[in-house]
């Protein structure tokens, strides 16, 4: 690719790009096409003057030159001369002479086409074609099978191709790519983006070097590792922490599963509450505690209550109303 001559975008100057880039050498300067534009301007005004200095058509034709312009722009006949110099032709790649010929268009060696006064060339160098687009940061690799389809998507926006006729001079990279067939991986970009996007680079490389300068550049990005190492580490702890209120309020309310009504609506009302896990752990020792309280005093009145039945009488039976034992029963 690096030995492949192509010129890139400055003003309006497509033409000279599109001709250098065509020829693979500096070989037109914008002096050089301004000198042709202007003798086919003189060339042109001669004729109108034939009719008659006076008429109408002469009047409009000395508006300012339809060849060039000040911005640099210039017209398919001083490409068209600049060519002949060269012993090149160009003919319409649509005109019913190109179509009769019947001629594939991977057997030609180069296009020049056009759109909105914006010129460019596909040139076929060595075995493999080539878009020479001055508005791309370099080269663009079309293979053979793509050629077609992409000179048919230039038709369909509106461009207008002209096949390059004659012998072109030799150049380097023709002929080193005779010999070797290149690769590329990645498409060039329009210049338009590459320029957005180094500016966006900068842009942000003066606003780090603007925050290091404000920050005396001393260490801070180790700072903001850490505040973002202690932000994870005390989002942990949260995390663990209601994991462990959550198992905390599961266990009491398991436990309380079976005990009395009272217990079990006062520990789910608690359990409603935001704890601590040190107030949760105190309820639940104290829960558990005030049960083994519970449980003991219900042994001492069995043992109590076994201990007046042995000391009446075995047959002795107390004496009930049917009211009681209605009741009991």
């Amino acid at each position: 690719m690096e030995s492949i001559f192509h010129e890139k975008q400055e003003g309006s100057l497509c033409a000279q790009h599109c001709l250098n880039n065509l020829l693979q050498g500096e070989y037109f300067s914008p002096v050089e096409l301004s000198s042709i534009a202007h003798q086919l301007d003189e060339e042109e005004r001669m004729r109108m003057a034939e009719g008659g200095v006076t008429s109408e058509d002469y009047r409009t034709f000395l508006q300012p030159s339809g060849n060039m312009d000040d911005s640099g722009f210039f017209s398919i006949q001083v490409i068209s001369n600049a060519l002949k110099v060269w012993g090149l032709e160009l003919i319409l790649f649509n005109s019913p002479e190109y179509q009769r010929l019947r001629i594939d268009p991977i057997n030609e060696r180069s296009f020049i086409c056009n759109y909105k006064e914006h010129w460019f060339t596909v040139r076929k160098l060595g075995k493999q074609w080539f878009n020479l687009n001055s508005l791309l940061t370099g080269p663009e690799l079309i293979s053979d099978t793509y050629l077609a389809l992409f000179l048919a998507q230039l038709q369909q926006e509106g461009y207008s191709i002209f096949v390059v006729k004659g012998d072109l001079p030799d150049c380097e990279a023709d002929q080193l790519l005779q010999m070797i067939r290149v690769q590329q991986m990645h498409r060039p970009k329009l210049i338009g983006e590459e320029l957005a996007q180094l500016k966006e680079q900068r842009v942000h490389k003066t606003d780090l070097e603007r925050v290091l300068e404000a920050n005396d550049g001393s260490g801070m990005l180790d700072e903001d590792e850490e505040d973002l190492q202690r932000a994870l580490a005390l989002s942990r702890q949260e995390i663990d922490m209601e994991d462990e209120e959550a198992d905390l309020r599961r266990a009491i309310q398991l436990s309380m599963q079976g005990s009395s009504r009272n217990i079990s609506q006062d520990m789910t009302q608690t359990s409603g509450t935001n704890l601590t896990s040190e107030e949760l752990r105190k309820r639940r020792e104290a829960y558990f505690e005030k049960q083994q309280q519970k449980q003991q005093q219900q042994q001492q009145q069995q043992q109590q209550g076994d201990l007046s039945g042995q000391s009446s009488h075995p047959c002795e039976r107390p004496a009930t109303s049917s009211g009681a034992l209605g009741s009991d029963l």
